[in-house]
Parts: C-alpha cells; sequence; structure tokens
C-alpha cells in the first residue's frame, strides 16, 4: 500500500485517541490469549509425555487441570477483548457519523450542487461502518495474528528446531501470497463502494421522484436505468468473489503441504527415537495456530483494504473547506435594522457565465423592495447572496453598513426570514415544522403564526390538528398548504429581514390575497424582498427594480404622487411587457 493511501488508514486509526484506555486494555488482553495458546501445547506435552506415556496419574490430572484453567483465562479474556474492541470501534463510528453531517451542514451551497445524495448516504452509513470495522476486529485481528505468528514460530523453534526449519519452508509463500491478495483486491474494492453508492443514489432518486417518474410513464425506462446500474455492480462483486475463491484453496493447499511435510518429517523422527510424540503432538498444535492466522491473513488484508478506500472517501468529505464560512475576525451582526446594499456587485456560480454583472441596489430599513425579472435573470441569485449562501464573486453586500462577510452566519442568517418557492418540509408534525426556526416558541405562538398566515382552520380540520405528521417535503398537503405553513414558519421567526422567493406561486387567488394580507402586516418596520411575477405582490413596494442577464434594467422608488408600479408603466417597455403578461394570466383565472 502506497503512503497515501497509508496515510488514511493511520488517520482512521487515529479517531481512537478517545477510547485510548480500553483500546490498550483490549491490547493487553490480546498479548494474554496468544500466551495462553503457546502454553497450552506445551501443557499437552507433559501429559503425553510425562503422564500418558510414563504412566503417571498425577501427571495426567495436574495437566488437565492447568489446560482446563488456560481454558477459562482465555475464555474471559476473548470476552473482554470483545467488548472493549467493540466499545471502542462504536465510538468511532458515532464520532464519524456526527463529524460527517456536521461536515455536510457546514460546507456551502456550492458544495451541495454538485453533490450526488446517494453517495454521500453510501459514505455516511456503509463507509463508516467499514471504519468502525478496521479500528475494531480487524486491527486487532491483525495484531493476534501477527503476534501469534511470531511467538508460535519461537516456540517452534525452540522445541524442535529441525521440524520448524521444515515447516517454515512454506510459510513465506503464505505470507507473500496473501499480501498479493490484499494488493490485488483494493483497487476492486475501490470500484465496488462508487457503484454501490452509485446504486443507492439511483434507488433514492428514484422514490424522491415517484410521482413524477409516473406522471410521465417513465417506469421501465427507470427500471431498465437501474438494471444497468446492479449490473455493473453484480460484475464487479462476481471478479472480486473470483479472486476469494481462487486465494482461499490455494491458501489451504499450502497449508495442507505444511502439514504433510511435519506429519512426514515428525514420524520418521519419533520412529527413529529422536522425538518424543508428546513433541509432535505440541508441533502439531502449534502449527495449527500458526496456519489459520496465515490464511485468515488475506481476508483481514482484504477488509483493511476496504476500510482503507473508506477512510479515503470520508475524509474526502472531512477535509473540504466550506467556500462561505466566518472569518477569523468576523463578529456578531447585533441589533438589525435591515438596510440592505449591493455595492457593484457581480456573481458566478462555479464553472457557469457571470450571473449578475456590477449590481448596485440600497434598500431602507423598512423597505419593501420587488424584485422582477425573466428566467435567468438573476432574481434568486441576490437573494442567496444576502444571507451568503454564496459569496460574490466581485462587490460587497452589506447589512446595516456590515460586510456580510464581516460578520458571524449565525447572526447573519438568525436575522433573515425566508419563503423559497420550493416549499421544504420535514417528516414531522406541522407544529414542529411551524416552530423549526424557533424551537423553544410555545403552542400559542405557533397557533397565533398558522392565524396570521391563514392556515390555522385547515390544521384545525385535521384528526390530530397541530400534531398531525406530514409526509416527507410535506407530500400529504397542497402546494397551497405548504406554503401557508413555510410563511408561518416565517412569520413565527419574527426576523427584521424577510425574503420572499415568489411565495405565493403556489396558491389560487383567494388564498394569496388572504396571504397577502398577512404578509402585509408582517412586512410592516421590517425590510423586505419579494420576488414575484404576479403584480398583485409588488403594488404595495416602496422600491422596484426590474432584472435583465444579470443588469439593472429598471428601477422606480415610490415617491410622493406615485408608486413604483405607475413610475414604471411609463417608463419601462421591459416592465409594460411583464405587466401584460400579468394582466392576462388574471383574465385566464378569472375565466376560470
Amino acid at each position: 500500500m502506497n503512503p497515501e493511501k497509508s496515510r488514511y488508514l493511520f488517520r482512521a486509526l487515529g479517531c481512537l485517541k478517545p477510547y485510548l484506555v480500553i483500546v490498550v486494555s483490549a491490547y493487553t488482553a490480546v498479548f494474554a490469549v496468544n500466551a495462553i495458546n503457546i502454553w497450552m501445547p506445551l501443557i499437552v506435552r507433559t501429559v503425553v509425555d510425562d503422564g500418558i506415556r510414563a504412566g503417571v496419574q498425577a501427571h495426567i490430572l495436574s495437566g488437565v487441570g492447568l489446560l482446563m484453567i488456560a481454558a477459562l483465562a482465555k475464555a474471559l479474556m476473548t470476552y473482554l477483548i470483545g467488548v472493549w474492541s467493540e466499545n471502542a470501534s462504536q465510538g468511532v463510528a458515532y464520532d464519524l457519523r456526527n463529524r460527517f453531517h456536521q461536515k455536510l451542514h457546514e460546507l456551502s451551497f456550492s458544495f451541495h450542487d454538485d453533490a450526488e445524495t446517494g453517495q454521500l448516504l453510501a459514505r455516511s452509513i456503509q463507509d463508516v461502518d467499514r471504519i468502525r470495522f478496521l479500528t475494531g476486529r480487524a486491527v486487532l485481528n491483525l495484531v493476534q495474528l501477527g503476534t501469534q505468528i511470531v511467538g508460535v514460530t519461537i516456540a517452534m523453534l525452540i522445541i524442535e528446531f529441525r521440524l520448524a526449519l521444515l515447516t517454515l519452508t512454506v510459510i513465506p509463500i503464505l505470507v507473500v501470497s496473501a499480501i498479493q491478495f490484499g494488493r490485488t483486491v483494493r483497487p476492486l474494492t475501490l470500484t465496488l463502494r462508487d457503484r454501490e453508492a452509485t446504486l443507492t443514489g439511483k434507488v433514492e432518486q428514484n422514490l424522491r421522484a415517484q410521482r413524477i417518474v409516473k406522471a410521465f410513464g417513465r417506469e421501465q425506462a427507470e427500471i431498465d436505468r437501474f438494471d444497468r446500474a446492479n449490473e455493473s455492480l453484480l460484475e464487479t462483486q462476481k471478479t472480486e468473489a473470483k479472486l476469494r475463491a481462487l486465494f482461499l484453496p490455494f491458501m489451504q493447499f499450502l497449508a495442507g503441504t505444511g502439514t504433510l511435510l511435519v506429519l512426514v518429517g515428525g514420524g520418521r523422527m519419533v520412529a527413529a527415537g529422536t522425538l518424543s510424540v508428546g513433541v509432535l503432538v505440541a508441533f502439531m498444535t502449534y502449527l495449527a495456530q500458526l496456519l489459520i492466522p496465515i490464511r485468515r491473513f488475506g481476508w483481514l488484508l482484504s477488509a483493511v483494504a476496504q476500510a482503507s478506500a473508506s477512510a479515503e472517501r470520508i475524509f474526502e468529505i472531512l477535509d473540504l473547506e466550506s467556500e462561505v464560512q466566518d472569518t477569523p475576525e468576523a463578529v456578531p451582526l447585533g441589533d438589525v435594522h435591515g438596510e440592505i446594499v449591493f455595492d457593484n456587485v457581480s456573481f458566478s456560480y462555479a464553472k457557469s457565465h457571470q450571473v449578475l454583472k456590477r449590481l448596485s441596489v440600497r434598500v431602507q430599513a423598512g423597505e419593501k423592495l420587488a424584485v422582477l425579472g425573466g428566467t435567468g435573470s438573476g432574481k434568486s441569485s441576490i437573494i442567496n447572496l444576502i444571507p451568503r449562501f454564496y459569496d460574490a464573486t466581485e462587490g460587497h453586500v452589506y447589512v446595516d453598513g456590515q460586510d456580510v462577510r464581516s460578520v458571524t452566519l449565525q447572526s447573519l442568517r438568525s436575522s433573515i426570514g425566508i419563503v423559497l418557492q420550493e416549499t421544504v418540509l420535514f417528516a414531522a408534525s406541522i407544529e414542529e415544522n411551524i416552530a423549526f426556526g424557533r424551537p423553544d416558541a410555545s403552542h400559542t405562538d405557533i397557533v397565533e403564526a398558522a392565524q396570521a398566515a391563514h392556515i390555522h382552520e385547515f390544521i384545525q380540520s385535521l384528526p390530530d390538528r397541530y400534531a398531525t405528521r406530514v409526509g416527507e417535503k410535506g407530500v400529504t398537503l397542497s402546494g397551497g398548504q405548504k406554503q401557508r405553513i413555510a410563511i408561518a414558519r416565517a412569520i413565527l421567526k419574527d426576523p427584521k429581514i424577510l425574503i420572499l422567493d415568489d411565495a405565493t406561486s403556489s396558491v389560487d387567488t383567494e388564498t394569496e390575497h388572504q396571504i397577502q394580507e398577512a404578509m402585509e402586516g408582517l412586512m410592516k418596520g421590517r425590510t423586505s424582498i419579494i420576488i414575484a411575477q404576479r403584480l398583485s405582490t409588488i403594488r404595495s413596494a416602496d422600491q422596484v427594480i426590474i432584472l435583465d442577464h444579470g443588469r439593472v434594467a429598471a428601477c422606480a422608488h415610490r415617491g410622493a404622487t406615485t408608486s413604483p408600479h405607475e413610475e414604471l408603466l411609463r417608463t419601462s417597455g421591459l416592465y409594460a411587457e411583464i405587466v401584460k403578461g400579468q394582466l392576462r394570466d388574471r383574465s385566464e383565472e378569472a375565466a376560470i
């Protein structure tokens, strides 16, 4: 194994540091078991030579007693090894799962834009479990077998040097074969892990997209696509199985050859009177203790290879640095008034064209800004930069005169309430979903927020009312119901800055009117940024900007006698086109 790959193994083993006491205890017990294993054949030799052959009953009884004590001590030590090693390795798995999950939350949106959910699931579950095995049974067994091989070899050389040399002619071949097997199987294991993760990803995608798959009648196509990925995994598994199937009988053949050499050589020595039967029996016992661990050595090296691949995949994520994080000098935002300034801001997503181009906008505290524009104009990018889901490529974004990159993310985001176009609910109760941004809220506060969002009456009509659980992503609710729960969540958080990303796009005209009434009350005294394509959501705005290909194509503020809507109707052809489209949509709704 090259040094780079070994580095991941040592890092994985370094995770045992918090459990050092029980790890040391487990390894101490391992050495004790090996000492007992080496001692027991010597007792057998005494029983055979000094007891059975000599006909001395006392030696037989004392030998059997010692064997029983040794067996009990070995059983106790083995039990303790299992408990201690498992506690340590399960602790490592627990820590890694927590670290991995925490890292996923720390990483910025740019990472999650490209990451495959199935791959991340496979790493957090399957790869962590293989590291658990590595830090527990795998390395422990390697140490146990390694010390046993050394100890037994020394014992064999001591009790019968010539017979030991005869046996050891086979041992180097066994060891080299085991090492070679580990080297061969490791790259295959990496491929196997990747294909397992790919398959997990396809299962996750199909479960998540069942409605779309069925709606477009693509069930068979998805079944075929899954089958191809499954077949690719099957072929890799078959290749690995063939290697294992070839290795095991080859090792058994070599082990059998070693046993045959001992029987032939030792039998002739016993017949010639140069070796006692007790020594031969002890020697055969040692040989079994030697050959079994060597055969297992290859399997353990394969397991270590798998764990090495898994460690590489886990630490690859843990080593990532979020593109958006607190600077060492970051300070809390403090009391927020809500002034927002975009100063010559340009922004590009990774490896894509520039989305925002030298954009400058000022939103006064308590002001309502409506942002309009076509698809790809940069509307969503604006709201992504305020809470630092992404950082501006050029220029600065300020909140109350402070660059958002100079304040802590926690203090910044805790001051912002967001209702996204794509509503996300958790597989939990409605009450838990509303209280997500403020988990310490009382039931009364939650009910008041629901009433403000005009969702309280619907919740009361449900069998379990606020304790009613919603399906994953809220699939048991309509789009309008989910949107109003999301709005109640934002209302309960009581933020100084509100971001509404087309927040009424999934509701009908009547519900939209109810929500707007609630939001009008909520937005008083708060800075609000509203992204909408409906005219009704921007009539009361204090400022309206129209984006076109990442630039401000038109802008208007509320005057003493005119609204931004009226001003833009006179001055912006692009706004007039948007308005015509809105009015046409409303006419169609009225007709329906």
